[in-house]
């Protein structure tokens, strides 16, 4: 094989499907994530959403979320992950629109449930996607460039969703963000190819020689028969419950950091927005400084294990200092933010690794899901503990405690065998 057909192939291949990686998954989560805005911005006196009320929907997202996660990822390896993305962006930009035009909170209900439910199929299909396309030793940072799009989306929809309530209103907020999701989806299914070997700008050698190299990691592992045999695993047992308690910290803090800063600090909406956009200018540099030394070592656990650990006392730490200092407590939360996100690439690496083609895709799925229940249960249960306590302090225990367990138990997962491919010349970007 030659080595500059496969330099040149990695080339084209970060240069085209990255950015269209990112900012696909950019409007997905930009479109799931604004609802905290949105009760901050008025929505919940507009539609009179009591406390309780509001934990339920914003967590019902995640119970939608859970359905569709494994015949999602089916569909993506079976058929088209590029047909499946196509339409979700075309059903979920529309439904995130229509929570701007609600007229009533029992409309919101179905909305919410349904956004779940049309996002779900979308993160295991961009994993599935990207084995299809990138080698073991550049799948932690792919993995990373993906989920970047959650952070990064965060960073800029906390201050553009602050200018847009203090012009307009809540409803022009989710109207105007919905509305990019569906003119994308037309760019997406015209640019994007599910393999390397229906991609027209690559060369007949460049595709030759990537196929080659994803079938020979392919050959390196187990063979595992059916979905059935890959979800009894140890491995994606301990897995899907370490990334259900990891989502419980995660989507607790980016569903009420807004409503926790705006009631700690007494700022405006838009200094609200600047300061909720900290976290996540931390969580892009840790995600990309973690991803490129994973790669570099093969080694995934530890910067996992790690980084959740840093997550967890900082959430403590920030307990600890209570409302006596809020630039310290709200230094720590950056912390704990970015820390959170950091390890997202290294953990979405380890299955490719340890299960063949053919079911791992459905076993992402199967632990994407349980982190949709975690999700569930970290959205509903901070906001109804800081409508309980009338504070965060609470939250912060409980969030700081499902990190704690997290990286426990990424801990007990056995380091994948790291087995190289001899047959081919491996060379990337």
């Amino acid at each position: 094989m030659k080595t500059s057909q496969l330099q040149v192939a990695s080339r084209k291949r970060w240069m085209r499907l990255i950015p269209l990686v990112f900012i696909t998954y950019s409007l997905a989560y930009l479109d799931r994530a604004n609802y905290g805005f949105g009760v901050a911005g008025g929505m919940g006196e507009d539609l009179n959403i009591t406390a309780g009320v509001s934990s339920f929907l914003a967590a019902l997202f995640f119970l939608g979320y859970f359905f569709f996660q494994v015949p999602g990822a089916h569909y993506a390896e079976k058929k088209s992950a590029k047909k499946l993305i196509f339409w979700s962006l075309i059903l979920w930009g529309g439904l995130a629109t229509l929570t701007g035009l609600a007229t009533s909170v029992g409309w919101l209900y179905p909305i919410r449930f349904l956004l779940g439910v049309v996002e779900s199929a979308v993160m295991p299909a961009m994993l599935v996607f990207l084995s299809h396309w990138f080698l073991k030793e550049e799948r932690s940072r792919a993995n990373t460039f993906l989920i970047l799009g959650n952070p990064v989306t965060v960073l800029w929809m906390s201050i553009l969703s602050g200018y847009l309530l203090k012009a307009f209103d809540w409803r022009w907020l989710f109207i105007i963000e919905g509305l990019p999701a569906v003119l994308w989806a037309f760019i997406w299914y015209k640019v994007v190819n599910d393999r390397p070997k229906d991609a027209k700008w690559l060369t007949p050698q460049e595709k030759n020689d990537m196929e080659a190299v994803l079938q020979a990691e392919q050959a390196a592992l187990k063979p595992v028969k059916n979905y059935r045999e890959a979800f009894k695993s140890r491995q994606v047992v301990i897995l899907s419950i370490q990334y259900f308690m990891w989502s419980i910290g995660v989507y607790g803090f980016v569903m009420w950091l807004p409503s926790i800063i705006k009631q700690a600090s007494n700022l405006d909406i838009v200094a609200t927005g600047w300061l909720s956009s900290g976290p996540y200018l931390l969580a892009v540099i840790a995600m990309l400084a973690l991803s490129h030394f994973s790669d570099k070592t093969l080694n995934r656990k530890t910067f996992v294990w790690a980084a959740l650990l840093v997550g967890a006392l900082a959430f403590f730490g920030s307990f600890m200092i209570g409302t006596t200092n809020f630039w310290l407590s709200y230094a720590l939360l950056v912390i704990a933010g970015g820390a959170m996100y950091a390890p997202y690439g290294p953990f979405f690496a380890i299955i490719p690794e340890i299960l063949p083609r053919n079911v791992a895709g459905g076993a992402m799925a199967l632990i994407n899901s349980m982190g949709a229940l975690g999700s569930f249960v970290g959205a509903y249960f901070v906001g109804y503990l800081n409508g309980l306590t009338g504070g965060p302090g609470a939250s912060y225990v409980f969030m700081a405690g499902s990190l704690l367990i997290s990286a426990v138990l990424t801990l007990m997962v056995k380091k994948p065998v790291v087995t190289a491919a001899k047959s081919v010349e491996v060379v990337t970007s």
